[in-house]
């Protein structure tokens, strides 16, 4: 991966600066980074970056910068991991309580992991989010006794 990140520094370094760095949250970013993502194909598709760079590096490195914020999100420990998702979880449209549920139900979590990363690291990130949910919606629950 390091030698990816030292080949194509210049994409990397545009895209965390101009668009990651916008985000802010980790779960936010890789959320963000699955959606430039074709599902079928894998290609990863970034109209900004089209315009500057070779389509070879664009791919390279927005692997690389998927691969690098599963990562990050799997070494992080699970109380930081809720907190980053709870925030995440919050921006998005509609009500807390039935984003979380949608995403226990759906488990739409199973398409964020970068397409080369081991499967062992995946079942961990899915095991977490299972985890993370049922927390989460734990404390919405609460919530609304407590109200």
């Amino acid at each position: 991966m390091d030698d990816q990140i030292l080949r194509n520094k210049s994409v990397v370094r545009d895209f965390t600066a101009t668009t990651l760095a916008a985000i802010p949250n980790t779960f936010g970013r890789l959320i963000y980074i699955t959606s430039l993502r074709d599902l079928s194909s894998g290609t990863y598709e970034h109209a900004g970056l089209a315009a500057l760079y070779p389509q070879d590096a664009i791919q390279e490195s927005l692997e690389c910068c998927h691969h690098e914020i599963f990562q990050k999100i799997l070494e992080t420990p699970l109380s930081v991991q809720a907190d980053d998702l709870r925030e995440c979880l919050r921006g998005m449209p509609g009500s807390f309580k039935s984003t979380v549920s949608h995403w226990r139900q759906l488990e739409s979590y199973r398409i964020l992991p970068p397409g080369n990363a081991p499967d062992y690291l995946k079942e961990l990130f899915f095991s977490n989010l299972r985890a993370l949910l049922e927390i989460l919606e734990a404390e919405c629950s609460r919530a609304r006794s407590s109200a």
